[in-house]
């Protein structure tokens, strides 16, 4: 691979590289974080585990995780992830051991002042390294916006014109983006025959490598012995998470089309993946530039009640915190949003009203957010919420209140030429090991082996066809993952058995899905006509758009919905900011198959 200068400004056109060097036919990827609050102990016990590892990737950036540096940042904290320092005094030692790369995003919004910590640290233990930081700037304007980084991974020797081998090395990238929830993370459902495990089976959950050879061909894997589960089901989710249109999801490398990807289990920890290609259009011309922007001050309250229609009494200090901001601000009762925790917080109802009655609950917590354009509105919020303490219905305790600023991250597409970035090294002098801060390897606290691991079969369960005309939960037929883009909410539904894609696709229409999700648009857990007006033509009329897509190489439906969380994760209202348990709102839901 030829050496780019250091220290000089390139922008972003792709051209080919000259004479690309092959070093090796395989390299072994690992990923030890799949977002900002992953554990670094799973990092390390990957690192032990699998000793071939050539680069360990630290995926810890994302809209929430940028906005909130941001704002440290404007407030005179670091730009940076502030755990870099644990991350690198535990990782670093093995690492350099090993000769394992570690490539991270963690440097933010601020990636030299993450250089010099990581420099620190390194000299404080003895070891001798360098760390190289690529990162954009600005000619005219230093810092003005933030551009989108994704995953993809291009082998040594690969050039840009090979799209075949571009696209496999992305869906790699793709799928170990997450960490865990490639290899059962986030996938445990108890009840669920296809997705129950143990819990000391997922205590010891192997973070995801992936095995690239230099030809394309992708294999993801997980540490022998380890718990978890890789398979089939837990790749078919990974791979539509977050990817909107499967025929085009963008990177900023190439635009992929994933509709005939699949995967073909080789052992309970090996999974070759196949079939993933560019898109018509194979390159994007414009890269996706995050600019912060104001969006508000957020206020929020809770409060608990308990016992004896506590779900009356909830309502009724709903009612009051309303009337009350009201009485000193008017017109801002459409700024406020309130649920009930453990009756309707998350929206997991059934839309044919077959849900519990709340009535049934005896232990409830009222919360409340607003988002209003003023600071002195979100304050008087909370005070307003307090004072329940005191004039509220009885039996109202553990109230907790605060305030803070929003930003969004506005998007904009930026011509490829109009981008530029920068790269740069630095390195420590070679010093000598300091043992009694940086323990050997042998000292490091290993993982315990637990031979149950192995006698649960991570290969595809038997499956039937779902009974015909019979009513049944769609988690009989099919599983399912949430995630969010923007204010947009993908959500994908995997038959257990394949061929029941066909019946699948009768039910679950755009009409279908607007339908189960309008309960997220409700803006108080006891609408009254108004709000209940509002909702149907929010969820009606064009702002709520629904998009369903064929996914023929895994038998599956990918679902976008447009304009359904409010404003996004940076200043959404809801507790769900991210409509991750909307999956599960899908799936409560009674169908039934011809």
């Amino acid at each position: 691979m030829e050496q780019l200068g250091l220290d000089e400004i390139h922008d972003c056109v792709i051209k080919l590289r000259v004479n690309p060097r092959r070093r090796r036919e395989k390299v072994y990827i690992g990923c030890g974080a799949g977002f900002a609050g992953d554990r670094p102990m799973a990092a390390l016990k990957l690192l032990q585990r699998v000793k071939e590892l050539d680069y360990l990737v630290l995926e810890c950036l994302a809209e929430r995780t940028l906005a909130e540096r941001y704002q440290i940042m404007l407030s005179g904290g670091d730009g940076y992830d502030s755990r870099i320092s644990d991350w690198m005094r535990l990782l670093l030692p093995l690492a350099v051991e090993r000769g394992t790369c570690i490539i991270t995003n963690m440097g933010a919004i601020d990636p030299l002042g993450a250089q010099e910590k990581v420099l620190q640290i390194a000299t404080c233990l003895g070891l001798s390294i360098s760390v190289v930081v690529a990162h954009e700037v600005s000619p005219t304007k230093p810092g003005s916006g933030l551009i989108s980084q994704n995953e993809s991974f291009t082998m040594e020797g690969w050039n840009w014109n090979d799209l075949k081998q571009l696209a496999q090395g992305s869906l790699a990238g793709h799928l170990l983006e997450c960490g865990c929830q490639l290899t059962g993370g986030y996938f445990m459902h108890p009840g669920d025959k296809y997705r129950d495990m143990t819990f000391p089976h997922l205590l010891d959950v192997s973070l995801p490598y992936a095995v690239i050879s230099f030809n394309g061909e992708v294999c993801v894997e997980k540490a022998e012995g380890s718990g978890g589960v890789l398979s089939f089901g837990t790749c078919a989710e990974q791979l539509l998470y977050e990817v909107g249109d499967p025929q085009a999801y963008a990177t900023p490398d190439v635009i992929l089309d994933f509709c005939n990807v699949s995967f073909r289990p080789l052992s309970s920890s090996k999974v070759l993946c196949v079939g993933s290609k560019t898109s018509t259009k194979a390159v994007p011309d414009k890269l996706l530039r995050l600019i912060p922007m104001d969006c508000g001050w957020k206020g929020w309250g809770e409060i608990s009640y308990g016992g004896h229609e506590c779900v009356k009494r909830a309502e009724a200090a709903e009612f009051l915190v309303r009337s009350w901001m009201e009485e000193t601000y008017s017109d801002v009762n459409d700024s406020i949003m309130s649920y009930i925790i453990g009756v309707d917080s998350l929206k997991a109802t059934s839309h044919d009203n077959t849900t519990a009655s709340p009535k049934a609950s005896v232990d409830v917590r009222l919360r409340m957010d607003g988002l209003f354009e003023q600071k002195e509105h979100a304050v008087q919020f909370c005070r307003e919420f307090t004072a329940l303490y005191t004039n509220g219905p009885a039996g109202g305790g553990g109230i907790s209140t605060g305030h803070k600023k929003e930003i969004i991250l506005e998007k904009q597409l930026v011509e490829r030429q109009h981008v530029f970035w920068r790269t740069g090294v630095k390195s420590t002098a070679a010093t000598k090991l300091n043992k009694e801060i940086n323990p050997t390897v042998s000292q490091i606290a290993r993982p315990k082996t637990d031979n149950s691991h192995t006698n649960f079969s991570t290969l595809e369960l038997d499956s039937s066809p779902a009974p015909p005309g019979k009513k049944l939960p769609l988690y009989a037929v099919a599983h399912s993952r949430a995630g969010d883009k923007g204010n947009d909410l993908n959500l994908s539904v995997i038959p257990h058995f394949l061929p029941d894609i066909e019946r699948l696709k009768l039910i679950i229409t755009p009409q279908w899905v607007k339908e189960v999700v309008s309960n997220l648009l409700n803006t108080s857990s006891f609408p009254d006509r108004y709000t209940a007006d509002k909702r149907n033509e929010q969820a009606h009329g064009k702002n709520v758009e629904v998009e369903v897509y064929e996914v023929e190489g895994i038998s599956s439906l990918n679902i976008v919905v447009r304009n359904i969380l409010d404003g996004g994760v940076n200043c959404s209202r809801r507790i769900d900011r991210h409509g991750k348990t909307v999956s599960d709102v899908i799936l409560c839901q009674q169908v039934v198959l011809p």
